[in-house]
Formats: C-alpha cells, structure tokens, sequence
C-alpha cells in the first residue's frame, strides 16, 4: 500500500491524522536517505573493483603482447604467422576494450555517484532542514499559544488586544512553515523517481555499451529500458508541468489560508484545552476535539505538537448543551462549558481565541450564560420568550418610544449595571410582570431601560435567528440577486420558531418606525445577523437624514 497523500489544506486544522501522515513520508524518505548512502559505498566499491579488473586485464594484455612466439624453422608458415601475431592481436584488441573501460570507469562517478550525491544533500537534506525549521516552528508556536492562552483575562484590553495580535502572526508565520514543508516533502518524494533512477539507468547503459556480454543482455533489457525510460520522461515532464501549479496553490493559501480549508465530515473540529481534576488541583490538557451534529458527538483525542504523540485514550460524549463561560468566573480566556448525557458533571474547555469559541458554540448551538442578579432565587428572573419575556419588552419599547426618542445617544449610552439588573428584577417579578405593559414608572432614565432590554435579550437561551442557521442565512446574504437574496432570506425567517419570529417583529418595527438605523447595530451582538432581517423588511432609510446618534 502507497504513501497516503500529503494535502497544503490540512496545514490549517494540524491534525493528529496529518501528523501521522507526515511521520509516514519522514520515514520513507529517511530509508531512502540510507538507501542512497548504501549504495554510494556499493558503487565506490564496485568501480574500484573495475578498476582493478581493468588494471589486471591490462597487464595481462601487456604479457600477451610481449610473448614472442619462435617457430622451427628459417621460414614461416602462414598459419604460424597467424597464430604467431594471435597474442598481440589479442593483447591489442584487450587493450582497446580496456581503453574504452578506463573512460567508462571516469565517467561512472559523474554518471552514478556524483548524482546520488547531490539528490542525498541537495534534495534530502533540505529537506530535513526544514523538518527541523518545522519542529522547531511547531515547538515555538505551541509555547507561545500555551502562554497566551494564560494570559489572565483580568489584564488590560490593549494589553490583550496586542498579545492577540502577536500570536495571530506567529500562527500564520507556523502556517506558512507547514505548507513550505509540506511543499518540500512533496517534491522530494516526486524528484527520486527520476533523479534516483535515471543514475542507475545511465550507469547500466554503459556497462552494456562496453562488454559483449553486456550488449547482450542490453538487447534484452531493451524493452523494459525503453519502457522506463519513457516513465522517467513522462514522470520528469509531469513534474515540470505541475511543479509550478503546486507552487502557486501555496502562495495562494498563504494569502488566504481559510479560504482552502478542506472538507470536512465534522461540524466542527480543533484544538481544544480541557480543565482535567487531578488530587491536587486542576489542569488544562491539549485534545483535538470533533463534533458531529446529526448525531450530538463530541470525540476528545489528548494529542500535543510538540511531544507529537497522543497523550491517554479517546473519549467520546454525547452533547447535552454548550453555555458560553462568563469571564469573570474564571481565569482563563476563551473558555465555555459543555454538558454531556453520558458524563456526569461539566467539561470546562478553552478555546483557541475568541473567535474559536464563537465557532465552537455556533456549531454545538451554544447558549450565552444567564445574568440573574437574584443570587438566592435562581428559578426566579430566567430570560424566555414567554409571555413574561414579551410584556418586558414591550414596557421598554413603549417607554422609550414615548418619552425617550429623542435622546442623545439612543441604545448606544449604557445605564449603571446595579439599576438596570434592579429594573430586570423588577420587571421580571412575576407579581409585577402582570401589570400594564406600559407600566414603567418614569423615575427610570432611558439609558437604564435600553440597557435592560438589550441585556433581557443576552439572557436569552440563544440568538432570535438562531446558530443553527448561522450559515444559511450568510449563504443567503451572498446571493447576488436582490429578488433571490430576500426570497431566501424570507424563507429562512419562517423556518424560525414562532415566538422568535414575534419578537424580531416587534423590535424591527420598533426601529424602523421611530428611523432607529444606527441603533440595528447596537443590536448585531444580541440578535445574530439582525442586518439579515431589515433586508427582509426591505426599509430604506438614508443614514443622513433619519439616523439617530
């Protein structure tokens, strides 16, 4: 069975399976490597076997053309002449035969050795230069990643900002590494079928060229010559026409590596941190992690670059639900909490960064975690769409939309955290959620009351537009054909629960109503691709004239 394939795209995800791969075409090349150095030694060996052949076969020569045969006689037979001159004849035609023997053996080491050579140095030792500039990459990337991913979230933003900033560089700088190794590895494995063979062929051919015997067996070697010949030719020429096609799909991945990500069976995969209990504390261990969503599973594989080895056993669980980890409940960055159906307790993981959780949660339809300021009480004050949720914000609406529209600032001023979870309190008491919707009393300022209901909204299990379709209505929002674009978008609105679909209509018409254009993206966070939806609508309003700031 072959070498499986080498593919630039898994570089991206680094995963346990491309490592493997990777090992396998290391220890290919690193057999042919002591291959080659074998037969550099057999072949030195061999050509001073010849030459000392020749040199005996030389002075036999010699001796032959010295010997002087004496025939009885004063006169000589034309048969003794013949046999007579037989010794120079045959010292004479050894000589010649030795002669183009002696160019041969010259030229041995420029046709076999000298190749072999150069391929072992030039070829295979690049490419193990740049294994070790990749194991040396991988070693430093891991390191950094590690102590960024350490980095207290209690540090300053710009603090964190940068240091973002510098393991976004390192990450692309590794990225480039791989697929240059890759790229290495892959031209190596191509070249030795031709610049390891045709030395061989070339050192037969004159082998064949300089003995009868040899003639021979060139006569009946010729078909199988010919035939890999022409494989050697059309193996070099296939590589000539692709070498600059390969060269090219690198760079390009290198511009945009997550535009080339390949295929993959997974709703999501990576490198996740899990928080493992030891007896005497806890700590983080590096899996590759997969998640299907059809089937709710999450596989674990303990697996780190650096030591390039797994680390214990594969676990695999059956996703309950994902809650996104608040950031002040943990050290750690990037982090959010899985429940599984057949693991008692909550696995804690860490992502890659922010961004990676966002996809991870997206994937497993995770939900944003639950601010209730009521410590004592955790069943009462849970956000739902229910007719609770509903009255809550239609209270604020109408307080705003009665006495606060023309306010500075609108939904983008925040109120003072302690009165608004103090108003969510209030608002979400059942004894007073019953009341009038339009009951907020004014002693409420505005900011209090549109930070409380963009805060309701945060609290809610999950997005109005739902994870689930996250991906469906960005395929959507590509479509180039406005009619096209808000058919399908419309489509995928009514896919939505109905209680969702209520509350996006009553926040839409609030903003559109009351010209709130600039407010849609004080939304964006809260409801996911809340954009998507004003397309629907299709209201047009000018930024200049009925934006309010």
């Amino acid at each position: 069975m072959g070498l499986p394939a080498l593919e630039f795209s898994d570089c991206c995800l680094d995963s346990p399976h491309f490592r493997e791969t990777l090992k396998s075409h290391e220890a290919e090349l690193d057999k042919t490597n002591k291959f080659i150095k074998e037969l550099i030694k057999d072949g030195k060996s061999l050509i001073s076997a010849l030459k000392n052949l020749s040199s005996a076969k030389r002075k036999f020569a010699d001796s032959l053309n010295e010997f002087k045969f004496q025939c009885i006689g004063d006169a000589e037979t034309d048969d003794e002449m013949c046999i007579a001159r037989s010794l120079q004849e045959f010292a004479t035609v050894l000589r010649n035969l030795e002669d183009e023997r002696i160019r041969m053996i010259e030229n041995a080491s420029e046709v076999l050795i000298t190749p072999l050579e150069k391929f072992r140095k030039e070829q295979i030792g690049a490419a193990k230069e740049a294994k070790k500039k990749y194991d040396k990459e991988t070693e430093k990337y891991c390191g950094i990643l590690e102590k960024h991913l350490n980095l207290s979230s209690k540090k300053k933003e710009s603090q964190l900002q940068e240091a973002d900033s510098q393991v976004d560089l390192v990450r692309q700088h590794f990225y480039e590494v791989s697929l240059e190794y890759v790229f290495k590895v892959q031209e190596v494995q191509e070249r030795k079928m031709f610049e390891f063979v045709e030395p061989l062929l070339a050192f037969l051919q004159g082998l064949f060229t300089f003995y009868h015997h040899g003639y021979e067996l060139a006569k009946d070697f010729g078909d199988f010559k010919t035939q890999l010949t022409i494989s050697i030719q059309n193996t070099r020429n296939r590589f000539e026409g692709t070498r600059s096609e390969v060269e090219s799909l690198m760079k390009k991945m290198k511009e945009n590596p997550l535009e080339h990500k390949t295929v993959s069976p997974y709703t999501m995969e990576g490198y996740l941190y899990v928080q493992e209990k030891r007896h005497f504390g806890t700590s983080w261990v590096k899996h590759y992690c997969t998640y299907q969503r059809d089937s709710k599973q999450i596989t674990m594989v303990p697996f780190d670059q650096k030591s390039g080895g797994k680390g214990g056993e594969d676990e695999s669980v059956t996703l309950k639900s994902c809650t996104r980890r608040k950031t002040d409940s943990i050290e750690k960055r990037f982090c959010f909490d899985v429940e599984a159906v057949d693991r008692p307790g909550v696995i804690t993981m860490q992502a890659l960064s922010e961004e990676d959780r966002r996809l991870w949660m997206e994937a497993m339809d995770g939900r944003e975690p639950v601010y209730n300021s009521n410590k004592d009480s955790q069943s009462e004050g849970t956000a739902q769409l229910d007719s609770i949720g509903f009255s809550i914000i239609r209270k604020c609406i109408h307080a705003v939309e009665t006495r606060g529209i023309n306010e500075q600032g609108l939904y983008r001023i925040v109120g003072v955290n302690s009165r608004v979870q103090k108003l969510l309190s209030v608002l979400m008491d059942p004894k007073t959620a019953s009341e009038t919707e339009t009951d907020i009393c004014a002693e409420w300022e505005i900011k209090t009351i549109t930070s409380a209901l963009k805060t309701y909204l945060r609290m809610l299990p999950g997005p109005l537009m739902m994870y689930q379709f996250q991906r469906s209505f960005i395929k959507a929002a590509k479509l180039e054909n406005q009619e096209s674009r808000v058919s399908e978008i419309h489509s995928l609105v009514h896919r939505l629960p109905e209680k969702n679909r209520q509350m996006l209509q009553l926040l839409m018409n609030h903003l559109a109503k009351n010209g709130l254009a600039a407010s849609v993206s004080v939304f964006v966070h809260v409801l996911t691709f809340c954009r998507l939806w004003w397309d629907v609508l299709d209201y047009r309003l000018e930024r200049e004239t009925r934006m309010r700031v």
